[in-house]
């Protein structure tokens, strides 16, 4: 039986009876934490067996010229741009609400061109791939021999079809003394929440990068009005009003997702770098504890649906090709001897969430010193990369946030044990290695709270008097939370209770860091609604800190 033909044969809970069976052989009789390493599991759970590459797949050649519908319903990306290379995405969905995307389990032949101008007169690149129906038709183009530091065009052509034009930009060449680097940090697109506006006026942003940090798509379900969007020119397909569970769930999912004209829009003006948080499998799963109580193999199948699926749909290299469960997301980044990006991933490693999650008074659970947010590897992946950093600013991509937020003024605080107050030890540690590497400008991007914070890092949070030691830019969501407001209710307990928090602003929207070699800007840009479409684009506020002296100052 084929990985198409299993996937099709769906269990009690979703999941083919074969695989929900394999898994549970391979779980009986070792632990969780075996489990997700043996390597025999990924194969038997059927998400990387017969996959291409493996030198099994034998899918049948679909002749392109017989596609009759525009299969790049889904647009084009491009991501983790290098030196001399950068990736480039798209996936053939002539039908994306569908399963298969509306083509049939047969591969496809698709052309790229990559040039320096938008009109394609002066290609650079060129060149052909496959796309698999074993990965939902996508495309991951790893195209190298480019100039650094340059932008670029580029597009693909399936039979008589031709994609849009996307933009990119390769990175600085390494150890390069480059003068200013712009990006924006987004996260938390919630579809039923709203519009995906503020990505319309990210599109016509001049940023060099966009940082996505998670919660690039919810498991929740999505009515047939949208939810929030409440569409009354469409109806959306029954099978998105369910919680996502397999395979099939998460590619529609990421095919509802990515029809958005404003997602698309942004994904095609800029390259992104993107990782994940929670959702993009299950609400605030630790590890592979999941949030409900179901059997550990059924949470691992669901795991694996859920990143073969992100890798399918992202800008991302072979390198982070999913096995299984498993997948390697964290990641390195250099523009030249300007800033060093050191991409994290706080969900596949982490402890489980102290005292049952939520906000809760710290004690001895939370502040057990074996606690883990990142892992004993990817911990000494990070820190090693600081030792060797020679890059002007230290930044840190990740997903919630890392400096102390305590809810109320006074004694009687709680705080969040899913973020990284709920893992004060490993804070500790990794703030600890900043200091023994000598890294005096360390900026770390967060997501995942639906709200702008701007934060100084304290040497010791309990004593506001402390030293500052960096700076945490905390980018709002792009709709999750519906409108907001810019003084959400809990305004004056969280800026009475934290003085380091510089900013805070409840609106939707982004953030936009420019860094250069004397300072760092940001600028929280936010819209007005996300609940009706075409909101204009304000700034609601900009900071700046000194290169050499941390702290977040009004521009």
């Amino acid at each position: 039986m084929t990985p198409a033909q299993i996937s099709r044969t769906p269990g009690p809970q979703g999941h083919s009876a074969e695989l929900r069976d394999a898994a549970r052989r391979l779980g009986s009789g070792v632990g969780r934490r075996r489990f997700l390493t043996v390597t025999g599991a990924a194969a038997a759970l059927a998400f990387t067996a017969g996959l291409p590459g493996a030198g099994t797949a034998a899918a049948a050649e679909l002749d392109a010229r017989r596609i009759t519908e525009d299969p790049f319903t889904l647009g084009v990306a491009s991501g983790d741009p290098l030196p001399e290379s950068v990736l480039l995405w798209t996936r053939l969905a002539p039908r994306p609400y569908e399963a298969d995307g509306g083509l049939p389990a047969e591969r496809v032949e698709v052309r790229w061109e990559i040039a320096r101008d938008e009109r394609f007169r002066r290609i650079v690149r060129r060149g052909s791939t496959t796309a698999h129906p074993e990965f939902g038709h996508s495309v991951h183009v790893d195209v190298g021999g480019l100039d650094s530091g340059r932008g670029f065009y580029y597009r693909f052509r399936a039979g008589s079809w031709t994609s849009p034009t996307g933009r990119t930009r390769t990175a600085p060449e390494r150890g390069a003394r480059t003068g200013s680097l712009s990006l924006a940090a987004v996260s938390c697109q919630a579809y039923h929440d709203g519009y995906f506006t503020a990505y319309r006026h990210l599109a016509e942003e001049d940023v060099d990068v966009v940082f996505h940090l998670g919660d690039y798509l919810y498991e929740y379900a999505v009515t047939a009005t949208g939810g929030a969007r409440g569409y009354t020119d469409r109806v959306l397909p029954a099978h998105f009003n369910r919680e996502t569970l397999t395979l099939e769930d998460y590619r529609m999912r990421y095919g509802l997702y990515k029809s958005d004209p404003d997602l698309r829009a942004a994904h095609a003006a800029h390259p992104f770098v993107v990782t994940w948080d929670d959702h993009e499998t299950e609400n605030n799963y630790a590890g592979d504890t999941p949030e409900n109580t179901v059997p550990p193999e059924e949470f691992l199948l669901r795991r694996a649906a859920a990143y073969r699926a992100y890798w399918e749909n992202q800008p991302l290299r072979a390198p982070q090709r999913p096995a299984g469960p498993d997948m390697r997301l964290y990641r390195r980044l250099e523009f030249g001897r300007l800033a060093q990006f050191d991409i994290l991933d706080t969900r596949q490693y982490r402890s489980n969430q102290a005292y049952g999650d939520g906000w809760k008074v710290p004690g001895p659970e939370s502040e057990d010193p074996s606690r883990t947010m990142t892992g004993a590897a990817q911990e000494r992946w990070l820190l090693d990369g600081w030792k060797n950093s020679g890059a002007r600013w230290n930044v840190v991509p990740q997903q919630v946030t890392f400096a102390q937020r305590r809810d109320v003024p006074g004694d009687a605080y709680k705080l969040s044990m899913d973020s990284w107050d709920g893992y004060p030890a490993s804070r500790q540690r990794i703030m600890d290695g900043a200091e023994a590497a000598g890294i005096e400008n360390l900026m770390v991007l967060t997501g995942d709270v639906h709200v702008a914070y701007g934060f100084d890092l304290k040497k010791d949070f309990d004593d506001p008097a402390s030293r500052t030691v960096g700076t945490e830019i905390v980018a709002t969501s792009i709709a999750s939370g519906k409108d907001g407001a810019d003084k959400p209710a809990n305004w004056d307990n969280l800026t009475g209770a934290n003085p380091h928090m510089k900013f805070y602003n409840g609106r939707r929207g982004y953030a936009l860091v420019t860094l250069d070699r004397d300072e760092a800007r940001a600028d929280f840009r936010t819209v007005a609604a996300v609940t009706t479409p075409g909101a204009p684009v304000t700034t609601a506020g900009s900071f700046v800190t000194e290169a050499g002296n941390p702290g977040l100052t009004p521009a």
